[in-house]
């Protein structure tokens, strides 16, 4: 009998752990996830959307996978990455406004607890988790930070901005912008000048999957790039590369980009093509002088999306030393469309400038500006923190060797709700409906996976998608837009399908249409917890990436 007891004993042994070892290889064998955001990068600056500016890594994955016409974010930083992270519209992730606590729930400037990160939700599905870059969605409290909402490593800054060169504070304010690098929770002090951020965004997203190549699991990686972002500051070496290639300036250089953008496929050549925009000169009347003032911004911001590109080609190779490159799915995206506005030295308008080099070295405060913003937007209207189409539109990029046909470029009409469902689908993960104890958000957006593997050409959504961010409002549904402007709340209509260039609102030719988008548009408003701006009272001081403070 205690023969048969022991047989049998090891008999169970044995199934545990050809159960334990099928398990294991089953979570191995589910694909990598590598999604890719830069910052206020424009529709049209990568090499492969119509750009002068070279990103062969970014190409390359073009050309072996599927760019999309339309796909939206929400229109300034904070905001995106909290619906970015969590699949959730921003307010009913907290991060209605932006990194800053106007007192609400939807408006808290952190992550809450109800909106699950994609860090906590892959590893809870056996994944896992890496973040190199910048958070943005918590700062104040540790435990917001990364590694504490789910990330297992992570390397970059909390908050909205840094030096490329070094830590300092930037010049905002009475007191600077405070800048913290973090390593896995511990504030790293370089010394200045002894590293360039973009590399070392690359460089760490990089060491992440060579010790996570020790574990027998699968990746999620996060690599949040900051570049372009304010201020303009690049390697020699790299502005070395763009010296003299924008000398044509932005009104020569927005038309060849849309013949570009027409020969590739991305701008359908019935698409309309947004207007002039009026507040921009026309570079043949500017001065020599002007020209060359204005030419050494775009060949350093030129150089800032270079060497991004360079860094998406060290993960690459990474990934192919590692031999994982034909079980990875990479989306390439921005936050939002290049900022506009005016301001030499300083955008933030305050007057505070830390100037005591040439644009793009580390004593440099600088930024693209509107004139070069607009050739960065073409062919749409309007800039960051707008709306319109500008605004918020994003290059996107899906690369997924045999899962993803090659050089296809589709419509798409995807949303940055859309990728938390789409990588959960993918990875076969059953997204919590009870996460510590809390309750979870259900998710908001649609899986995108029928249109990156089936050839589908838009989403099927079924209901509109909604926009609010500082009072700027907008609904699309189907081939229609509505659109608003704060602090005018006068709704404007467009037929996307042909005018995406925003040319002719057809509002009071459509009476009805602008009625039913705005009824569903207050409807979501009250069940996200939108709040009228204007009740916030807020004080006219600019805060980092066009937010506003309270007093």
């Amino acid at each position: 009998m205690k023969k048969l007891s022991l047989t049998f004993s090891l008999f169970l042994s044995a199934v545990m752990l050809i159960q334990a070892q099928n398990k294991t290889t089953s979570t191995a064998s589910k694909p990598n996830i590598i999604l890719i955001m830069v910052d206020d990068m424009g529709y049209s600056d990568l090499g492969n959307y119509g750009s002068e500016i070279k990103t062969p890594n970014l190409d390359k994955l073009a050309g072996e996978g599927l760019r999309l016409r339309e796909f939206y974010n929400n229109s300034i930083c904070a905001p995106t990455r909290g619906s970015l992270l969590t699949g959730q519209y921003q307010h009913k992730a907290g991060m209605g406004f932006f990194d800053v606590n106007l007192g609400l729930p939807a408006y808290q400037g952190y992550l809450n607890k109800e909106s699950l990160t994609l860090g906590e939700v892959f590893r809870s599905g056996g994944y896992s988790t890496l973040l190199s870059g910048k958070w943005h969605v918590g700062s104040e409290d540790q435990a917001q930070w990364p590694n504490q909402r789910g990330f297992d490593k992570f390397y970059g800054i909390l908050k909205g901005a840094s030096n490329y060169f070094d830590t300092k504070g930037l010049p905002f304010g009475k007191t600077p912008y405070p800048v913290k690098l973090i390593r896995n929770n511990e504030e790293l002090h370089p010394k200045d000048d002894s590293y360039y951020f973009t590399d070392e965004i690359g460089n760490n997203a990089v060491t992440f999957l060579d010790e996570q190549n020790k574990e027998n699991k699968p990746f999620f990686l996060y690599l949040a790039f900051t570049a372009p972002h304010w201020p303009l500051q690049a390697k020699p070496v790299d502005i070395a590369k763009y010296r003299g290639k924008f000398d044509e300036g932005w009104d020569v250089l927005r038309e060849k980009r849309i013949e570009k953008l027409k020969a590739n496929g991305i701008l359908p050549a019935d698409q309309t093509i947004a207007p002039r925009d009026p507040e921009v000169p026309e570079w043949s009347k500017l001065t020599y002088d002007e020209r060359q003032f204005w030419k050494a911004k775009m060949e350093v911001y030129a150089a800032m999306v270079d060497n991004m590109d360079q860094n998406v080609g060290k993960v690459l190779d990474k990934l192919k030393a590692l031999k994982k490159d034909k079980n990875t799915l990479i989306i390439f995206i921005s936050d939002n469309g290049a900022q506009g506005g005016f301001n030499t030295y300083n955008p933030l308008g305050r007057g505070l400038v830390r100037n005591d080099g040439p644009v793009g070295t580390s004593g440099s405060f600088d930024y693209q500006e509107q004139n070069w913003a607009y050739l960065s937007n073409t062919p749409l209207q309007q800039y960051k923190n707008n709306m319109h189409e500008g605004g918020f539109s994003s290059p996107f990029i899906a690369w997924f060797p045999s899962k993803i046909k090659a050089g296809r470029i589709d419509k798409g009409t995807g949303h940055i709700i859309d990728l938390a469902p789409t990588f959960y689908e993918l990875a076969g993960i059953e997204y919590p409906k009870e996460y510590n104890g809390v309750n979870s958000n259900p998710l908001a957006g649609k899986s995108l996976l029928p249109v990156l593997f089936e050839n589908v050409s838009e989403v099927n959504r079924g209901a509109p998608l909604f926009w609010e961010r500082a009072g700027n409002r907008a609904v699309r549904d189907g081939k229609w837009k509505l659109v608003s402007t704060y602090p005018s709340y006068e709704w404007e209509l467009y037929n996307i399908e042909t005018d995406r260039g925003e040319t002719t609102n057809v509002a009071q030719q459509n009476p009805g249409i602008v009625n039913k988008l705005s009824a569903s548009y207050f409807e979501w408003a009250d069940r996200t917890g939108v709040v009228e701006y204007s009740k916030f009272k807020l004080k006219p001081e600019v805060m980092p990436g066009g937010a506003l403070l309270k007093k």
